[in-house]
């Protein structure tokens, strides 16, 4: 069997392989996507459910004097905003992806630049670092990346 001959078998094989391949990126896509929006899901609603319970920031060990910057003067308004805007909505935009809605690689997307967001404004405001904001920029990245993946392939 010559090399020319061998070319059409090649190409053949790879068109029934490359729906498989799609499926199972698809899949690890969403699964990749469902684990980080848990992560800081489950993480947002303790940290701000936390914080509207102890607003001065007690059960989390924050110091009151993190807010010397911002316009609060204890944790309950920061509590409510993460509660929602991380917790509730990582939690929604996880059950898209459970009942596989069209719109959820778009609002995985949206997410991740609430989180992104919600790290640099929190930075901007408290004017201290810790590292668990590069832990979560970090995982704001990667969610806005796998949500962009996800709408690529999705399309495709």
């Amino acid at each position: 069997m010559g090399l020319s001959e061998k070319i059409p078998n090649f190409i053949q094989a790879n068109e029934r392989i490359m729906p498989l391949f799609a499926g199972v990126m698809k899949m690890l896509l969403n699964i990749v996507a469902a684990a980080l929006l848990l992560f800081n899901g489950i993480g947002a609603l303790y940290g701000g459910w936390s914080l509207m319970a102890y607003p001065d920031g007690s059960n989390l060990q924050l110091p009151i004097e993190w807010l010397e910057h911002t316009p609060f003067s204890d944790f309950l308004i920061p509590g409510i905003i993460l509660f929602i805007a991380n917790g509730l909505c990582s939690i929604f935009v996880f059950a898209t992806l459970l009942i596989k809605h069209k719109k959820a690689p778009l609002l995985v997307m949206a997410q991740g630049v609430i989180l992104m967001g919600w790290i640099v404004v929190q930075i901007l405001l408290v004017q201290k670092y810790h590292p668990l904001q590069l832990i979560l920029g970090t995982v704001g990245v990667a969610i806005l990346a796998t949500g962009w993946l996800m709408h690529r392939t999705s399309r495709s």
